[in-house]
């Protein structure tokens, strides 16, 4: 049975539109992202947003207007019988971000390599000057889709 796998990105710029992704090992992969996740049943999307901001920088944010919802075709990445459809939403930061920030891609330290080794997926987090940011700057095909898009537009 195919089922919808309904995501949830945040776009959250820093200083000079500095754009944060995350950068993740998963199951050997390497994937630059924006930050975000998997929606759960009962949830609301702003309300994942946020959960996934908590889980996985300890930051609180504030989910502002609403980018882009996925309107083509997608197939998961990870499971050939899931459909994906993601939401993307400005985010901002209510508090200072306390997770290293890294310059380079896939700058792993020792603990999240540990991570990896127990689950088979680890990330980090840095910024992407604005200039240098593209749609070659993350992996996904609807990340492309919304990097073009924040690029015209702003």
């Amino acid at each position: 049975m195919s089922l919808f796998n309904v995501r949830v990105y945040g776009i959250l710029l820093g200083e000079d539109r500095k754009v944060l992704v995350s950068d993740e090992l998963i199951r050997g992969d390497y994937i630059t992202k924006f930050p975000g996740g998997g929606l759960e049943f009962g949830e609301g999307t702003r309300d994942c947003l946020k959960r996934e901001f908590k889980e996985e920088m300890d930051l609180e944010v504030r989910v502002g207007d609403h980018l882009y919802t996925t309107d083509f075709f997608q197939m998961s990445a990870f499971n050939k019988e899931h459909q994906i459809i993601s939401i993307y939403y400005f985010a901002e930061a209510l508090e200072p971000i306390r997770v290293p920030i890294r310059q380079k891609p896939f700058d792993f330290d020792a603990a999240q390599l540990e991570v990896y080794e127990k689950k088979k997926e680890t990330e980090t987090f840095r910024y992407i000057d604005w200039e240098s940011f593209s749609e070659h700057s993350v992996t996904l095909p609807i990340d492309k889709v919304v990097s073009r898009l924040l690029k015209e537009k702003y």
